[in-house]
C-alpha cells in the first residue's frame, strides 16, 4: 500500500465551541514560501557599542558585580571573565550576567549577509524592553530595548512623559525608530519580520508590576496579575504571593479570567485574559503591525511564547484583532511539550480549523527525524519509524497549514544542531554539561556533520517552511540554553579557542572557532533548491521507501505527477539501491549530473535529491 499523505478528520475539533468551528482560515501564502531566520539580538552582531548595557539597564535581573564589562564578542565562551571570577560566580549566575552588547544596528549592517545565505523570513527573539539578555521579562512591551538603540539615555526620558497605560501618550523612542527602519530595510529587500512576545508574563521591572509591588491592593493594577495574596502592612512578615510562569518568580503571570476547568499545562483551556491586561496586549500588537495606523510600515506577524499557557478564549479574539488589521499577518504559537520529556503537544487545537494560529513551531516534526538522522540516540527511529511519526504529524492538518508550518529544529531553547547530533541523549533531555557531565561539547566529529547535513536536506525537501536558528549555518555549535546562545561567530573575527567544559578524549583540551565557509555554501545551496522548485514547497509527499536504514520519498505536482523530486537517504554502512518511481533520465539537482534508469545506487551515509 503506497503511503500517500491524505488529510485525517479533525475528530478533535467536534468537541470545540462553535466559535473554534468556523471556516478554515488559511494561512497567508507567502508562508509556505519562506525560509526563517531566527535572530537572537543581543547575540547577533554589536553594530554600536556606544549603547552597550550598563548595570543600570541590567537592575532586576542579579545583582550585578563590582567591576562588570560587556563581554569581548571573541571570548573564550567557557572562561569566566575577571569580575566573574573575583565575585565567585557560579557558571549559570555568570551567563545570566554576561552581555555582548548585540544590537538592531547589528541586524541592519548584517542584512547584505542574510539576503546573500538566501533566507526570505527573519523571526526576531524578543526586542522588548527588559533588563534579561532574552527579554521576556518585559519592563516595557511596548517599547523597543533602550540598549537596542541608538540613544538609551535618550529613550529613558522619553518613557518616563509617557503614562504607559494610555497608548495616546505613547512615544517613539529612537530604539523604536531604528526598529522601524528594519522593518522598512527589511520590506525592501522583499523578506518579511515577525517578532516574538510573551503575553503569559512579564517581568518585575515591568510598570504595572511595580505599582501593584508599592500600591498592593490600592494599585489601579492589581487585578492584572495572579496575585495569591497582599502584603498586610499591620503583620511583620510580608504576605505578598503571586504565581510566577512556571514557578519563576521574576515572571509574575498576567491574570486569567472566567477558566471553567483547572488549567493543565499543556493543553488547551477555555478563558480569558484581564480586560485592563488585554487591552494593553492589544494596544501593543496594533502599534507594531500598523504604526501610526499604517500596515505597511509594520510588521508582518507574530511569534507567541508559551502560548499553551494562555486561554483559547484569548487566542481566538486575538487571531481576529490580528486578522483584522492585517489578513496576511502570520501567527505562529510556541506549542511544544505536553509532558516533558517524552511527549509533545498536539498542535490540532491550535491550527486549522480551531483559527488561532497559522502554525506552530513543529519541533513535533524535527524530534523524530533526529532520532533516525542522528547516531544511537536514546530515542533511536528507524525509517519507518520516522515515515509513521511524520505520518502522523502532517496527516492531522489541513494541507495549507501543513505547508505554513514553521520546521523549527534548533533554537534559542534547545542545544545547537551540530551538537544534538554528536550527543545520543533522548530529545532534550539533560542536553547541557551541567546536567550530564558527559555532554560533549566540543567540535564535532566527521561523521556528524555528514549525518547533519542529511537531516537538512530533509528539512529543505519535506513539508513545511525550514528554519534556521541563528549561527547554524556558521557551523556553531552548543549544548542546550545557555551554551546555543554564544555570540555569531562571524567571518574576519579572531576568537579565542574554547575551552571544553568537560573532559573529553582528543589531542587538545580546546577547539578553534571561526565562521564555517563550507556549511554556509552547503545551506546555501539547499535554499537556493528550494526555492528553484516550487513542488518542494507546494507540492505533495510519497513515502516510496522506509525500511532500515533507507528512506525515499517523491515531491510531486498533484496536476502534473510527473513532475517529480525524489530523495533518497541510504544511513546504512553499505551501498543502498533504490528503485525509482520511473525510469528515464534523471538529474541529480545539487550536482547537476545526469543519469538514467529505473533505479539509483547510493553511497554509504549519503543521500541524493534527483528530478525528472
Amino acid at each position: 500500500m503506497k503511503n500517500i499523505l491524505r488529510l485525517l478528520p479533525l475528530l478533535t475539533l467536534l468537541a470545540a465551541p462553535a466559535a473554534a468551528r468556523a471556516a478554515t482560515p488559511t494561512p497567508p501564502t507567502w508562508a509556505r514560501d519562506a525560509v526563517w531566520y531566527q535572530i537572537f539580538v543581543e547575540r547577533f552582531a554589536n553594530g554600536d557599542p556606544t549603547n552597550d548595557p550598563t548595570p543600570a539597564t541590567m537592575a532586576g535581573v542579579l545583582p550585578v558585580p563590582a567591576g562588570w564589562s560587556v563581554t569581548p564578542w571573541t571570548h573564550n565562551w567557557y572562561a569566566p571573565e575577571p569580575w566573574a571570577k573575583a565575585a565567585g560566580l557560579s557558571h549559570n549566575d555568570n551567563m545570566t550576567l554576561r552581555r555582548f552588547g548585540g544590537d538592531l544596528q547589528g541586524v541592519l549592517d548584517k542584512l547584505d549577509y542574510l539576503q546573500q545565505l538566501g533566507v526570505t523570513a527573519l523571526f526576531l527573539n524578543p526586542i522588548n524592553d527588559a533588563p534579561s539578555l532574552h527579554k521576556y521579562d518585559a519592563r516595557h512591551y511596548h517599547h523597543v530595548d533602550v540598549n537596542f538603540g541608538p540613544d538609551p539615555a535618550g529613550d529613558l526620558r522619553l518613557m518616563a512623559q509617557e503614562n504607559p497605560n494610555d497608548p495616546a501618550t505613547w512615544r517613539w523612542t529612537a530604539a523604536d525608530r531604528l526598529f522601524l527602519k528594519l522593518i522598512a530595510e527589511v520590506h525592501r529587500r522583499g523578506m518579511r519580520l515577525i517578532l516574538d512576545y510573551s503575553w503569559n508574563h512579564t517581568g518585575t521591572q515591568f510598570w504595572a508590576w511595580q505599582d501593584v509591588v508599592q500600591r498592593q491592593q490600592q494599585s489601579a493594577f492589581r487585578d492584572w496579575y495572579a496575585v495569591d495574596a497582599f502584603d498586610n502592612p499591620a503583620t511583620a512578615p510580608n504576605e505578598f504571593a503571586y504565581t510566577g510562569w512556571a514557578g519563576v518568580p521574576s515572571l509574575p503571570e498576567i491574570k486569567k479570567i472566567d477558566v471553567p476547568v483547572p488549567r493543565r499545562s499543556g493543553h488547551p483551556y477555555e478563558g480569558q485574559l484581564n480586560p485592563g491586561a488585554k487591552a494593553h496586549v492589544l494596544a501593543t500588537t496594533r502599534r507594531w503591525l500598523a504604526p501610526d495606523g499604517d500596515v505597511t510600515r509594520g510588521l508582518d506577524g507574530y511569534r507567541l511564547d508559551v502560548a499553551d499557557q494562555l486561554p483559547m478564549g484569548f487566542w481566538r479574539e486575538y487571531h481576529q484583532f490580528v486578522k483584522g488589521i492585517n489578513p496576511q499577518a502570520y501567527l505562529v504559537g510556541e506549542i511544544w511539550w505536553e509532558a516533558f520529556p517524552g511527549r509533545l503537544m498536539n498542535p490540532v487545537p491550535y491550527t486549522g480549523a480551531a483559527g488561532v494560529f497559522d502554525a506552530v513551531m513543529f519541533y513535533q516534526a524535527y524530534r523524530p527525524a533526529r532520532s533516525f538522522f542522528a547516531k544511537n540516540t536514546a530515542d533511536h527511529l528507524d525509517a519507518a519509524g520516522l515515515r509513521d511519526s511524520l505520518q502522523l504529524q502532517w496527516n492531522r492538518l489541513p494541507v495549507a497549514t501543513r505547508q505554513a508550518m514553521m520546521n523549527v529544529s534548533s533554537s534559542h531553547d534547545t542545544p545547537r544542531l551540530l551538537s544534538d547530533f554528536y550527543n545520543p541523549n533522548q530529545y532534550k533531555l539533560r542536553a547541557t554539561p551541567h546536567d550530564d557531565p558527559a555532554y560533549r561539547t566540543s567540535r564535532p566529529d566527521a561523521e556528524t556533520y555528514q549525518r547533519l547535513r542529511l537531516y537538512l536536506l530533509h528539512q529543505y525537501t519535506s513539508l513545511g517552511a525550514p528554519q534556521i536558528w541563528n549561527g547554524e549555518e556558521m557551523g556553531m555549535w552548543g549544548a542546550d540554553d545557555p551554551d546555543c546562545r554564544k555570540p555569531l561567530t562571524w567571518p574576519g573575527l579572531s576568537f579565542e579557542p574554547e575551552t571544553r567544559h568537560n573532559y573529553q578524549p582528543g589531542p587538545s583540551p580546546t577547539d578553534p572557532i571561526g565562521f564555517n565557509k563550507e556549511q554556509f555554501a552547503y545551506y546555501q545551496q539547499l535554499i537556493r533548491l528550494r526555492k528553484t522548485h516550487p513542488v518542494l514547497r507546494t507540492g505533495e509527499l510519497e513515502f516510496l521507501t522506509a525500511q532500515g536504514g533507507q528512506l525515499a520519498y517523491r515531491r510531486y505536482d498533484k496536476q502534473q505527477p510527473s513532475r517529480q523530486i525524489v530523495v533518497l537517504f541510504n544511513m546504512g554502512a553499505a551501498p543502498a539501491t533504490f528503485r525509482l518511481p520511473a525510469a528515464g533520465r534523471w538529474t541529480n539537482l545539487l550536482t547537476q549530473a545526469r543519469t538514467s534508469g529505473a533505479t539509483a545506487e547510493v553511497p554509504p551515509l549519503s543521500g541524493l535529491v534527483l528530478g525528472q
